[in-house]
């Protein structure tokens, strides 16, 4: 079969969302609320995690960072979806195709890093209390975060240059709703399975091995709480860790399902499934999942709900010329 070099400029095509079934548009609709679901609870998550002060700790931090991936994850895959389904097109340029596929695994990537983090600050903050501040201080924190993106990003780099590098034989049609690394492979006109094993031992040294540890570290937390004299202090490490492992399912098992195990283990339909779950659902449990189960969060919210709308509520009773200073007051004592 004849080697087509010209992709580049011809592109690719999408077969889009679960091609065939019946009620797409209902699919496609909800698909749209999750994403600005997901996106306006992300970005309140990080508003609050920058405004109160209270909030202005490691673990807060690196949830910030998680969010921020979110939002950018979410809105790699899903805009370009929504846009093909209701203009009716199918297309993907190269280059859109090439950042579908760099965003997806660095975004990925650095999420897998940083939920190893994550759990990393929780073993110290439950298991060496006394330390926590010294061990997690502002610096340390801002290296996890660079090592978080950075590590995502280079290794992105690598997997998406080789695989774009790959020559393509006649079809350019992606089983799929977005540009996919395995995907594109199986449109390659070459042997890529050498290649293919590169994928899986990246996959256990960014997917299987953080995930071990990740599980160690919270079974020493476990432990650890366990062997706590105060209920009160008992409950609150069981409701926040039970929150981050719960995030942490989220992640690692879509991912793990859809890359670490044969392509014959599943169809295209499961894959596809996996992959709206891991790139939609999952950005918009995470903000619902800490702001229904950690307290903080609530009543950062609560704070500031309440405040805006005694200003509401005063400004309409005395009038509209007092909503400048009492605009002027909130913004004083925000960080009260």
């Amino acid at each position: 079969m004849r080697k087509e070099n010209d992709t580049s400029v011809v592109g690719f095509t999408l077969f889009g969302l679960f091609p065939g079934i019946s009620h797409i548009e209902l699919l496609i609709c909800t698909i749209l609320l999750v994403y600005l679901v997901a996106i306006t609870g992300n970005t309140i998550l990080i508003l609050l995690i920058c405004i109160d002060p209270r909030l202005h700790t490691p673990m807060y931090f690196l949830l910030s960072q998680l969010s921020i991936m979110d939002i950018s994850l979410i809105s790699t895959t899903v805009p370009k979806m929504l846009t093909n389904f209701f203009s009716g097109a199918s297309g993907i340029s190269y280059i859109g195709c090439w950042s579908q596929v760099y965003f997806y695994v660095a975004l990925g990537g650095s999420e897998c890093i940083l939920l190893t983090l994550m759990a990393y600050d929780r073993y110290v903050a439950i298991c060496n209390p006394l330390r926590y501040m010294l061990i997690m201080n502002p610096k340390v924190c801002l290296q996890m975060a660079i090592v978080s993106w950075v590590g995502g990003a280079i290794n992105s780099l690598a997997h998406t240059t080789y695989t774009m590098h790959f020559p393509r034989c006649g079809s350019r049609e992606i089983h799929h709703f977005f540009c996919e690394l395995p995907s594109l492979l199986k449109l390659s006109c070459e042997d890529t399975s050498a290649y293919e094993k590169v994928v899986l031992v990246m996959g256990i040294l960014l997917l299987l091995i953080p995930f071990a540890l990740i599980l160690t570290s919270y079974t020493l937390i476990f432990l650890s709480v366990l062997h706590m004299r105060s209920s009160k202090g008992r409950n609150k490490a069981f409701t926040t860790c039970s929150s981050h492992l719960m995030v942490v399912l989220l992640y690692f098992g879509p991912t793990i399902f859809i890359y670490m195990l044969p392509s014959s283990f599943c169809t295209s339909e499961q894959n596809q499934g996996l992959s709206v779950f891991y790139t939609t659902l999952t950005p918009m449990l995470n903000p619902l999942i800490y702001s229904l189960r950690n307290k903080d969060v609530g009543e950062a919210l609560k704070k500031i709900l309440f405040k805006d709308f005694i200003i509401r509520t005063v400004a309409h009773l005395c009038g509209s010329g007092v909503i400048l200073k009492l605009s002027i007051i909130k913004s004083a004592n925000i960080y009260i």
